[in-house]
């Protein structure tokens, strides 16, 4: 049997899309995990990509940071896209995450040499990455990850008391900045970190004609609560969940 065809039908509700692949199951960003996400009926597959450098220079490389990188050897981008260009992943849309500016070219380049324009959103957390690929691509669907954090604070004791009073404020005044980055056409979607989702940026975002996609969800309640609030995709580790 055909790995494509242990997908099961799209159902209802937000896209399914599979941090990493499907990093709960396999380790991320490689293809065993890709191919998991897929067994799993994920809709979109989220993978990292980084320069070799950190100037932008040398190989790119599938890492979601340079400790990444150190850590394991690393899967090359050009690999990836054969691998997710194929056949059996030919329903499946892809975020492609570009960590840092500098190199955000040479990733566009190589998706248009893969075909993978059409059915591919690039995501940054840096206005300046997105306006490169805009005026590079305008085929492109772009996606603005907020809030800017290497890690979450949140989860960790002296850092999660003040981060929580920054993430108050940041709540407050995201659905605003939301409007107008989408009305102004410099993104298509926001991509927002859980705890920054709230009920007035969904309906911002809605009201903007744009996409809110929430990550790293790996609860079923949590999932099931902002598929309730009516967002348009759900990025988790583990694909099992939904």
């Amino acid at each position: 049997m055909a790995e494509s065809s242990l997908k099961p039908p799209r159902r209802g509700g937000p896209r399914r899309v599979g941090h990493k692949g499907a990093a709960h199951i396999e380790p991320g960003n490689t293809l065993a995990s890709f191919d998991a996400a897929l067994r799993h009926g994920i809709d979109m597959i989220e993978l990292d990509v980084l320069p070799e450098r950190a100037d932008g220079s040398g190989r790119l490389l599938v890492a979601h940071d340079f400790q990444d990188m150190r850590e394991r050897t690393p899967l090359e981008f050009e690999q990836a896209l054969d691998h997710l260009a194929g056949d059996a992943f030919a329903d499946l849309e892809l975020d492609v995450d570009v960590k840092i500016p500098g190199y955000e070219l040479r990733v566009v380049q190589a998706l248009r040499e893969h075909g993978l324009v059409q059915r591919t959103l690039v995501s940054a957390m840096y206005t300046e990455t997105l306006a490169r690929i805009r005026a590079a691509e305008p085929e492109l669907r772009l996606g603005w990850s907020v809030p800017r954090v290497r890690r979450d604070y949140t989860t960790h004791l002296l850092t999660a008391i003040p981060a929580l009073a920054i993430l108050t404020g940041y709540r407050a005044t995201l659905p605003g900045r939301a409007r107008n980055a989408l009305r102004e056409g410099r993104c298509d979607a926001i991509m927002a970190h859980w705890r920054v989702v709230t009920g007035a940026l969904v309906r911002a975002v809605r009201e903007s004609g744009g996409e809110l996609y929430v990550w790293t969800v790996d609860d079923a309640a949590h999932i099931a609560k902002l598929t309730a609030m009516g967002v348009d995709g759900i990025i988790t580790n583990d694909p099992r969940l939904f």
